[in-house]
Order: C-alpha cells, then sequence, then structure tokens
C-alpha cells in the first residue's frame, strides 16, 4: 500500500471516529415523556404519532386505566405545530372507594394540539413554545364514567441546553380545565389541574437520551381554582431512542412521591392521581 493510500485510510479512520463520538443535535419535540419541548419540527414535515399511557393504583382495590392516542402531525406554517388526534381507553376498576367497579374499553374521545414556538434556543438564550389541545371526551379520565367533557391542556414551555449537544433542560407552566356533563345524571360539574413539570436529558450515545422527569400538579373544583382538592408531586425516568432518521420511540415512568386529597387521611392523592404513571410514545416521519 502506498503512502498516500495509507494517509487516506487513516484519515477515513479518524473521521469514522470522529463521527461515532460526536453527539447528534437535539430536537426536543418529542424528546420528553410528560414534559412539553419548544421545538415544533420544519414546514411540511408531517408525522404519525402513537401514545400509550398507563395509570395504575389507588388507595384500595384495583384500579387501572390506560389511553391509547393516534395523532397526525403537520407543520404547515413556519413556527406552527398541529396536530389532530382519537383516543381510545380502558378501564379495569374493582373495589376501589369512591368508584364504580368497571371493566371497559371504549373510544374515548378527539382532540386537537397547536403549538406556537416564540423563541428558538438556537438564536436565543432560551427556546419558549405555547401550547392549547382543545379536546372533547366521551369517557372521563379517572373514573371511566359516560360523560359529554370539553376542556383544554394548555402550556407554557422553555427548555434549553445546558451543555450544547449533550444535555438539554426543559421546564412547562400547565393549566387543564374541564367541564363535564354526567350521562346518567345529567349533571354538570367543572374541575381544573394546574402545575409545573421540569426535565433533563442527556444524550448518553448518538440518538440516545436517558433522564429524569418530575411534575407538581394541584387539582381543584371549578376552572377558575375555586376550591382547592388535593395536590401530588411525581418523579421518574425517561429514555428517547431515536430509530433512524424517520423514526423514534421514547418511554417514560413517574411516581407519586408526595402530595395528599383534600378531607382524605393519607400522605398521597389518590383520589385525583394515581400512584404510578407510565408512558410510551413513538412517531414516524412520512
Amino acid at each position: 500500500m502506498g503512502a498516500t493510500s495509507l494517509r487516506l485510510l487513516l484519515l477515513c479512520v479518524v473521521a469514522a471516529a470522529a463521527t461515532a463520538s460526536h453527539a447528534d443535535e437535539i430536537e426536543t419535540e418529542h424528546l420528553f415523556g410528560f414534559t412539553t419541548g419548544t421545538d415544533v419540527g420544519s414546514v411540511g414535515e408531517r408525522e404519525f404519532e402513537g401514545s400509550t399511557t398507563a395509570r395504575l393504583a389507588k388507595r384500595s382495590g384495583n384500579y387501572s386505566a390506560a389511553s391509547q392516542m393516534f395523532s397526525a402531525e403537520f407543520v404547515p406554517l413556519p413556527n406552527l405545530r398541529t396536530e389532530y388526534s382519537a383516543t381510545f381507553v380502558a378501564h379495569d376498576i374493582s373495589g376501589v372507594s369512591g368508584f364504580d367497579n368497571r371493566r371497559q374499553l371504549a373510544i374515548g374521545g378527539f382532540s386537537a394540539d397547536f403549538r406556537y414556538q416564540l423563541l428558538d434556543r438556537a438564536s436565543a438564550p432560551f427556546g419558549f413554545a405555547i401550547g392549547a389541545e382543545p379536546h372533547w371526551s366521551r369517557i372521563e379520565d379517572v373514573s371511566g364514567a359516560s360523560v359529554r367533557e370539553y376542556g383544554a391542556d394548555f402550556v407554557a414551555a422553555f427548555d434549553k441546553e445546558v451543555v450544547p449537544n449533550r444535555l438539554v433542560a426543559a421546564f412547562n407552566l400547565l393549566y387543564q380545565p374541564d367541564v363535564s356533563r354526567s350521562k346518567t345524571t345529567g349533571t354538570w360539574s367543572q374541575e381544573s389541574t394546574s402545575g409545573i413539570a421540569a426535565a433533563a436529558m442527556a444524550q448518553i450515545s448518538p440518538g440516545i437520551f436517558f433522564g429524569l422527569e418530575g411534575r407538581y400538579l394541584r387539582h381543584y373544583d371549578g376552572i377558575g381554582f375555586d376550591a382547592f382538592d388535593g395536590h401530588a408531586a411525581f418523579l421518574g425516568p425517561t429514555l428517547y431512542v431515536k430509530l433512524s432518521q424517520r423514526a423514534w420511540v421514547a418511554a417514560a415512568w413517574s411516581a407519586q412521591i408526595a402530595g395528599h386529597a383534600t378531607g382524605t387521611p393519607g400522605s398521597l392523592d389518590l383520589v385525583h392521581f394515581e400512584r404510578h404513571q407510565v408512558r410510551f410514545l413513538f412517531g414516524l416521519n412520512f
């Protein structure tokens, strides 16, 4: 082998090693399990997404609830992400105080999600986006009762790369008002949840992220913070894997580590929230 060929071979080896050790650019659009990132994708981007959320364990009896959401995402304009979803829900409840026993699988409802990026962290000190997700449901999330529910999830999201291409942190402000009418009794009710979420994710290998998420949520009887019902703090790990340029998966688990429901003994709020929440997500660009 000539000297020129040897030099070329050595240059190729060095370039390959550098490429392998270089961390991929971070995109926070789907990076977290329960926290929202500020990235919204590129104009013209289309994606099919799925999200499975399981909520497990109350103070007594057997409780498990799961929702399966299928979504189509489009980016029609710069900085604007839109998403349209259908949800299926399942409940298996028996012997839980305050809940009717039920075992069911049903169509849950429909929602739309609009997220607008106001600041891009590539050109600003941090990323900032606002989002609104109006939804209509025919099954109440926690109890599984038949209702007509109208509500929205509002979020103000912030994120920042603490170490470029290596470590990113995110913070959310949350507000989720809901109004529902029971199909059984015909009565109307109002409730809301507010809170904060924070997360940190490290790129431990190109396209593979591992981190920790925490949330603090407060539940109210009424949409205007009328009467405080209870609060809960959740903490748990999150994993994100970029399978290819078109596909990704993520998983997260959160355990309630502190909380209390008004008028109920115990150190956790297991009336309005669950002991464990698990989420699995996937996406495919097309």
